[in-house]
């Protein structure tokens, strides 16, 4: 994918600690069209590859709107978009690609929010408002003052929004039990927000029918040290990768990942995680047995799937044949 160069024109302070970013092509040139849920992977100056949701309108062709939470105890991509950029800024970009897509066959649509989990979630409501859809947003925070694009989303979702501020005790928060106690046939569960909030979430909706529960991270949900004991407990063995596409077949030794290996032979493959979680990194499998290590694909998605950054030919797996 041809990497796009956007130049800042915007941005603001929505919370203490989270920002707006609005972009446009440094060229002047129309920007490629998406839909609610894509995401935009940024090449830092710093080395790092970070995606962040687009939030606005889909429909608008000019400008692509992004919102983003200064983390602390992150890699320093967040560190460095707060610190570093300034309007006028040139960024390299990839996509938009699109992990997290509206389910247009859904006869009803369900979404929650947990603090900078709105942002693709703030344009899926401008979408489904414009398909005068049935749909409803539970959005979380801690106050309305740290509550991002609240004026927005109020102008959006109008009547179809309820705000949960718990105060900082999720306790006090959203009664997920209650909400998502009995699925409405064909409707569809869309969720995105902090770690803690997702794996809630997942729970509570784990007896909802296969295939109307949708997510995105924005971070693992593992601990550094589970994700190392994963190469550790599986005892990885050298193994071969066959792309169809490229017409060549590639050795992985225990100590590369499948994407690095591609990377040394020139296969592009779009990736920012590079642990498992973000989805960029999926590739179409079309044999072999595989160890998925991912925190992303569903169980029917891993039958034909596989996340190249992290997951490997299962143990005793000679080959496996990737669609790339």
């Amino acid at each position: 994918m041809t990497p796009l160069k956007l130049m800042v024109v915007e941005i603001a302070q929505l919370t203490p600690s989270i920002k707006k970013f609005v972009f446009a092509a440094a060229n002047d040139d129309a920007l490629p069209g998406w839909e609610a849920g894509a995401h935009l992977v940024f090449e830092l100056p710093n080395g790092l590859h970070n995606a962040y949701s687009l939030a606005n309108d889909p429909a608008e062709r000019g400008r692509y709107v992004t919102a983003i939470l200064r983390e602390a105890g992150g890699k320093g991509g967040s560190i460095y978009m707060h610190d570093d950029i300034k309007v006028g800024d040139v960024l390299k970009v990839t996509g938009p690609q699109n992990n997290f897509p509206i389910e247009a066959a859904a006869k009803k649509h369900l979404l929650i929010a947990g603090g900078i989990g709105i942002t693709p979630l703030l344009a899926m409501g401008y979408r489904l408002r414009e398909m005068k859809a049935d749909y409803h947003l539970h959005y979380c925070s801690k106050t309305a003052a740290e509550t991002a694009f609240i004026d927005e989303v109020k102008a959006v979702f109008g009547a179809h929004v309820t705000f949960h501020h718990d105060g900082g005790d999720p306790s006090k928060g959203i009664n997920l039990k209650e909400v998502l106690k009995s699925p409405d046939a064909g409707q569809n569960l869309y969720f995105c927000g902090p770690v803690g909030l997702l794996n809630a979430v997942r729970d509570a909706s784990s007896h909802w029918p296969e295939g109307t529960v949708h997510f995105e991270l924005f971070g693992s949900t593992r601990s550094a040290a589970e994700i190392a004991a994963l190469a550790h407990e599986a005892g990885d063995d050298t193994f071969e990768v066959e792309c169809v596409k490229s017409g060549i077949t590639v050795s992985v030794p225990p100590n590369k990942s499948i994407m690095q290996v591609l990377w040394e032979h020139n296969i592009e493959v779009l990736y920012a995680c590079e642990e498992g979680w973000c989805g960029n990194c999926k590739v179409g499998l079309i044999s072999g047995k595989v160890d998925h290590r991912d925190e992303y694909l569903s169980e029917k998605e891993r039958e034909s799937a596989i996340q190249v950054c992290i997951s490997r030919a299962a143990p005793g797996e000679k080959k496996i044949v990737l669609d790339i």
